[in-house]
């Protein structure tokens, strides 16, 4: 059974993170399953330390991404909205290029709070990081 509000597709993945950090690390969303969501991301030169691995901080904003985007996609966003409250990140494997995937499962979808593990691993599907995001539940 499906966790999402409604239908989405990764069309509309993409244009909701136009004009924002998602275009800018060029995120993008590969796959939407009955409980989880992918999405992608380069490891370039927007996404690396200046020692040439990928920043931590770059796992975070690729967790916190699909965390909150599906999220999102399990309320009725006319009347509620998620957005984060806490994350937490545990660096397993460095990486220097290619890309690298994450995958968010819910843990908890309550009425007021949200709690997601996002997985990322390198193109091996060797793991990079695990991430735990819990997200607010607001209301417009």
């Amino acid at each position: 059974m499906a966790i999402w509000h409604s239908e989405i597709t990764l069309d509309a993945l993409e244009k909701r993170g136009k004009n924002s950090m998602v275009e800018l690390l060029s995120i993008e969303f590969i796959e939407i399953g009955d409980d989880f969501m992918v999405a992608k991301m380069p490891v370039d030169n927007r996404t690396r330390q200046p020692i040439g691995i990928m920043h931590g901080g770059a796992s975070c904003v690729l967790a916190e991404t699909i965390g909150s985007t599906a999220g999102n996609c399990c309320v009725d966003i006319t009347k509620q909205y998620c957005v984060g409250l806490d994350i937490n990140t545990n660096h397993i494997r460095s990486i220097r290029e290619g890309f690298v995937i994450g995958t968010a499962k819910p843990f908890h979808l309550g009425k007021t709070t949200q709690v997601w593990g996002i997985e990322i691993v390198n193109e091996k599907k060797q793991l990079i990081s695990v991430n735990r995001l819990t997200l607010a539940v607001l209301t417009r």
